[in-house]
């Protein structure tokens, strides 16, 4: 099993053909995802190919769903398109959005994201900022390296990318029914909860790991959601206790102001809900591996 991506998942990626889009879409394909077409309105009714697979660029997401029954599309598009990019997924009804750029305006955010709710909620949106969604084995939707981890009974949600690599790689030895990696911008679609809860219904992950960081009260009201509903053990890790106060670090939601959002809040937060906190990475995954073996 898996949350959100599975072998059976068709995906299209928005902005093929630029270079992060080809790059990244080359990476999916070699790890076995299957990608079934691209959107680029400018360059509609032409074919790529990328690994030795002809793929048809079409002008909107609607004309490749229709075309090729694709149920996920990932992003690669420029900031300043990417509002529109987005909307254009919602309006097609795609079950799932996987925003991977960067640097998109808070209020283009904050746009699709109300326009999402305003239709409905019909395509989950995972991002902006965001590393993607993987299941290992089955599908990988975004630029998470394909081959430091397997499949296994770990479900993983992280704001950082980086931490999600390495976390995948610390517990490679168990492996990973999904990770997630929901980005660290100060308004996303899918978050730490949301993720909670698919891995807590999820009958083939035992154990989730949740990786968060300084900024925002999203860990805080996670904690408080894992107290109410979760009922699997779950060990979390925050990154920035040694970051200065009012400083953005990193992500643009990573801002500390006096007490709200730092570590060591959230680490209390966490623990007092049950949470087992490691200090490190490192000591995160050993926590998840003496729970899964014990």
């Amino acid at each position: 099993m898996a949350i959100f991506l599975n072998d059976d998942s068709k995906v299209i990626v928005q902005g093929i053909t630029g270079s992060e889009g080809t790059k990244h879409t080359a990476r999916m394909l070699k790890s076995g995802t299957n990608i079934v077409g691209g959107v680029n309105a400018r360059k509609a009714g032409q074919t790529v190919e990328i690994e030795g697979k002809e793929l048809k660029v079409f002008a909107t997401v609607a004309e490749a769903m229709k075309e090729t029954g694709a149920d996920v599309s990932v992003l690669f598009v420029p900031p300043k398109f990417a509002k529109d990019a987005v909307v254009e997924a919602i309006d097609a009804e795609i079950p799932l959005a996987v925003v991977i750029t960067e640097g998109i305006p808070v209020h283009d955010s904050a746009y699709f994201w109300a326009h999402a709710n305003a239709t409905g909620n019909k395509t989950r949106i995972v991002g902006p900022n965001c590393p993607g969604v993987i299941s290992p084995g089955k599908s990988n939707a975004g630029i998470i390296p394909a081959d430091i981890t397997g499949p296994g009974k770990i479900g993983l949600v992280s704001k950082s990318g980086t931490l999600t690599y390495q976390m995948m790689y610390e517990l490679r030895d168990i492996g990973f029914s999904t990770a997630v990696g929901i980005g660290g911008d100060p308004i996303i679609g899918t978050t730490h909860i949301d993720a909670l809860q698919a891995f807590q219904d999820d009958p083939e992950t035992e154990a989730i790991v949740m990786i968060g960081e300084i900024g925002g009260d999203a860990e805080e009201r996670a904690a408080d959601y894992i107290k109410a509903n979760i009922t699997k053990p779950v060990v979390g890790y925050v990154a920035g206790f040694t970051a200065p106060e009012g400083k953005t670090m990193g992500h643009a939601g990573a801002i500390v102001s006096g007490s709200s959002g730092t570590a060591a809040a959230k680490k209390e937060a966490l623990e007092a809900a049950g949470v087992k906190v490691g200090k490190t990475p490192s000591e995160t995954a050993n926590l998840m591996r003496e729970i899964v073996k014990g």
